[in-house]
């Protein structure tokens, strides 16, 4: 590295390879925080606007041919739940699509009907990012996700149309029910599938709108520890409690069921860019046999000399792996060094790009996300310095092991 003369073209080479591995290495620590980081971002948009499992009845067929699925004893049902270890709440809902609107305005839409007390436990719709009106005031109205708002036009202190399909028994048969509420409260999630279709209403007006009686669609249980829970395809003991707990003819599911494919795509695209990012930690460890192959010749005559007094093969393997290794080593150290101080400081960098872009790159509007979501792991960290150190000091083993093998005599014989 320190070359000035002959060795200066040896210099250069071996400077390429301590800046790409330590650009390699750095960039590969950001690209799997910032991928890291937007997997819990989603897995905590999802956890934090609805509950980690569900009970549901089995429906049962009528002899009108009607399915018919509903819980009666939904209190004591909620009760078993909770006191399985590792629940914190459970709670009985009631859920239905139908159709809101707002003068020529309408929109497609799922109600929930819950115990005000319930939803306050759920953190972004109690607590969301962007809010309008009080929940508290659920009893005498409904809450609207700030999507569905917006595509009715509607605030709060409105009045909201709802139609259910079929939900009302005439002498012609079965009519459309419809009936009108105050908009008491608009929150935004920040996932679109809740913001634009989600509606809230208390539970005792769920079931009288929904002519459900004293009976519950289903109960939703907030877990401590929701990755306990597992799926259908891979059940857990956390699954098994609470199947038992509710007891015979009912079905759960957790929040893996609904977004296991979200979450697997995401743990294979992390994957996948860790293979093709370590292509660049190959690139740039290449240079270093590039700087290694011409030391080795232009120390050839060095190397004839050291051997013929007596310095052995290992010796020179040695000599030359350290080279190759410390300049691994370095690059390493920066890279990771680099990388991390990247992750921690990426949004005051993502405010100085998108300044002098002019904006547009990072619009919280758009991604509903107000930072760059990063989360550092020193285990990704540990394998992308582990991945340099391995290619560097693998790669340097056949430079060094050709400068050992070089016959002192081929050496000296034009010297």
């Amino acid at each position: 590295m320190r070359a000035r003369r002959r060795e200066g073209g040896i210099s250069v080479i071996v400077w390429y390879a301590l800046v790409g591995i330590a650009l390699a290495v750095g960039t590969l620590i950001v690209v799997m925080a910032v991928m890291v980081g937007f997997r819990a971002e989603f897995t905590d948009r999802i956890l934090g606007a609805e509950g980690h499992a569900r009970i549901y009845p089995i429906p049962v067929v009528q002899d009108d041919g009607r399915r018919v699925s509903a819980i009666d004893d939904y209190d004591a049902l909620a009760e078993r739940i909770a006191a399985v270890p590792g629940v914190i709440r459970a709670a009985p809902m009631i859920e239905a699509q139908v159709l809101v609107s707002r003068g020529s305005a309408n929109s497609g839409a799922v109600v929930r009907g819950m115990r005000i007390s319930d939803l306050q436990d759920l953190p972004y719709v109690a607590h969301p990012e962007l809010s309008e009106g009080s929940l508290e005031d659920l009893t005498h109205g409904i809450a609207l996700g700030e999507g569905v708002a917006r595509e009715l036009g509607a605030y709060v202190g409105d009045m909201i149309t709802m139609i259910l399909p079929g939900g009302q028994a005439t002498p012609f048969g079965m009519a459309p029910k419809i009936k009108t509420f105050e908009l008491v409260y608009v929150f935004r999630v920040g996932r679109a599938d809740v913001d634009r279709s989600r509606v809230y209403m208390t539970f005792e007006a769920a079931q009288d709108y929904f002519n459900k009686g004293d009976t519950a669609d289903q109960v939703e249980a907030l877990m401590a520890h929701p990755d306990l829970l597992g799926s259908r395809a891979n059940p857990t003991e956390a699954d098994a409690a609470l199947i038992r707990a509710a007891g015979h003819n009912r079905v759960l599911w957790t929040w893996k069921d609904a977004n296991g494919a979200f979450l697997s795509a995401l743990d294979v695209e992390r994957a996948v860019m860790f293979m093709i990012l370590s292509l660049v930690v190959v690139i740039a460890a290449l240079n270093i046999i590039s700087g290694l192959v011409m030391l080795v010749k232009n120390k050839g005559r060095d190397i004839g000399i050291l051997r013929t007094m007596g310095l052995t093969q290992g010796a020179v393997m040695r000599i030359f792996f350290l080279c190759g290794a410390g300049i691994g080593t370095l690059g390493t150290a920066i890279g990771v060094g680099l990388g991390i101080l990247f992750v921690i400081y990426i949004d005051p960098i993502f405010d100085v790009v998108n300044f002098l872009a002019g904006g547009g790159i990072w619009n919280p509007e758009i991604r509903m996300l107000t930072e760059f979501p990063a989360e550092l792991r020193w285990q990704d960290v540990a394998a992308s310095a582990g991945l340099a150190l391995a290619l560097s000091y693998g790669i340097t083993l056949f430079p060094a092991r050709r400068a050992a093998r070089l016959d002192p005599v081929e050496a000296l014989r034009y010297e």
